[in-house]
């Protein structure tokens, strides 16, 4: 690093008077993986703070992965305003060969550590006018060796978790049994989590942890207590119990504080109905009576699966919109000829008047027609959080990554969702089954369709003012600005 430069920066930082200080805004350094659904929630965290609290501003910061780069364009779409700065740091080289996920982690916030410490010192020390204090960076959990950058700038880091409070729990606890043991995880065990009642099976957590990522995933968790504060994405009244036992692991340790501050949504995303044409298509159909099938931006299938899956719905009887994605389409646009090249011969004809398969979907307005009774899901946390805010009911089907626990938590632990398959790379999952979740999930009356109602109510009442997500948000400015103050 530049010492000079970080020199001048921190004699910057003890050169204002105290009359400048009480001007001054806090700047939060918010860095993120870019990934849509984890640059979607942290986007919406840093447009929440400054909202609520006039004398924060943010600057986004944004490593692009080697594969592509992500325009500020893209990003400020998935924005309700375009009041945050984004800075865009350079391209990494390519690396010589195509890494697993987690190496591709690893090795590309490494090699922006620099990067980020030049631009931010660049960011403060060239304004030396403006009335503004850096109060610390916001960062993402894939992000934790920029602690180090925190520190070398002398600032709190904070950490955002995109997905459920219970992932966090069970990334801490298999933490410490490595720590314990030093062996990597038996995929035969039943896995007890903080805050759950029931033990998980080791096959619906993420495969990383079997595999040599997982001592890597270890020290990279290991770094959580270093930070001032972990905020995340979900609500005290959904996780209860989780949340309960954060709370005793920070009163007897030196375990930082938990902040849950969600839902963070895009409400705004896909606000018009224009051009959607199974928007009007849905309009058409009875309260509640169609099943939404959507499996994320990376949620496509193989043809045999496919073929169980339209099997599924011809025998459920019920209505249905289906998004099918080619494995290789990112964004909007794919094939056009795709989806009758895939599903089986004479399937679209003979489904015409019960439902529609389409391409990508607007799935925040189809979540919220009220035709919508159902929603068979990746369990992609965003996913889910956007389904209990509409009260649809899931049907639980994770296909990689966390979802195998979020699929467990929702049905298992909280009653709120159908499993379908929990378990993440399980092979082909046939049509019996999925018909059976179908069913299920659908139920005009079901006790499942109840307390998703009731979540869905707990959720709109955390983020209004006095409610657990806003006051918890608060708190944690408060501590921002607390910290800031006493540089």
């Amino acid at each position: 690093m530049n010492l000079i430069m970080l020199q001048k920066f921190k004699a910057l930082r003890f050169t204002q008077t105290p009359q400048l200080k009480k001007k001054m805004k806090m700047e939060l350094i918010f860095i993120a993986w870019p990934d849509i659904g984890h640059l979607s929630a942290t986007l919406h965290l840093a447009d929440l703070l400054i909202r609520r609290n006039h004398r924060l501003s943010v600057t986004f910061f944004i490593i692009p992965p080697p594969s592509h780069t992500i325009t500020s364009t893209k990003l400020h779409s998935l924005l309700p305003s375009s009041t945050i700065p984004i800075i865009i740091l350079p391209q990494i080289p390519p690396l010589p060969h195509h890494p697993q996920f987690i190496s591709l982690i690893k090795t590309t916030i490494q090699t922006q550590k620099q990067n980020v410490f030049h631009a931010v010192a660049d960011l403060i020390s060239n304004s030396p006018d403006s009335p503004t204090v850096l109060a610390g960076f916001v960062l993402d959990m894939f992000c934790t060796p920029m602690i180090d950058v925190a520190n070398q700038l002398g600032v709190p880091s904070y950490l955002f978790s995109t997905s459920s409070a219970a992932n966090l729990s069970l990334t801490l606890h298999l933490q410490h049994l490595y720590d314990r043991t030093h062996q990597s995880l038996n995929p035969d065990v039943q896995i007890p989590i903080p805050g759950f009642v029931n033990p998980v099976t080791a096959k619906a957590i993420p495969t990383a942890y079997f595999d040599e990522n997982a001592k890597w995933i270890h020290e990279s968790v290991r770094r959580f207590g270093e930070s001032n504060g972990i905020l995340i994405n979900t609500f005290s009244e959904l996780e209860s119990n989780v949340i309960e036992a954060f709370a005793d692991s920070s009163s007897s340790s030196t375990f930082p504080p938990v902040y849950a501050v969600g839902p963070i949504l895009n409400l705004n995303k896909n606000s018009s109905s224009e051009g959607y044409e199974i928007l009007k298509w849905l309009d058409e159909q009875p309260f509640q009576s169609v099943v939404f099938l959507c499996f994320g931006s990376r949620g496509s299938f193989g043809r045999d699966q496919v073929k169980e899956i339209a099997e599924a719905l011809e025998r459920s009887g019920y209505r249905f919109v289906w998004s099918l994605r080619e494995p290789s389409s990112e964004g909007e646009i794919q094939n056009t000829d795709y989806i009758k090249e895939v599903v089986p011969e004479g399937f679209l004809d003979r489904t015409a008047g019960m439902g529609r398969v389409i391409g990508w979907a607007p799935q925040m307005k189809i979540l919220e027609h009220p035709a919508t009774g159902g929603f068979v899901s990746h369990c992609g946390w965003n996913s889910i959080l956007e389904s209990l805010w509409f009260g649809v009911p899931i049907g639980a089907w994770a296909m990689y990554a966390e979802q195998g626990l979020n699929a467990v938590e929702m049905g298992v632990e909280l009653g709120l969702a159908v499993e379908i398959s929990t378990e993440t790379g399980q092979g082909i999952v046939r049509a019996e089954k999925i018909e059976s979740g179908i069913k299920e999930v659908m139920k005009g009356d079901g006790e499942i369709r109840k307390m998703v109602k009731m979540k869905s109510e707990e959720s709109r009442k955390s983020v209004m003012e006095n409610g657990s997500s806003f006051t918890a948000l608060n708190r944690f400015i408060e501590v921002v600005i607390a910290k800031a103050k006493l540089k």
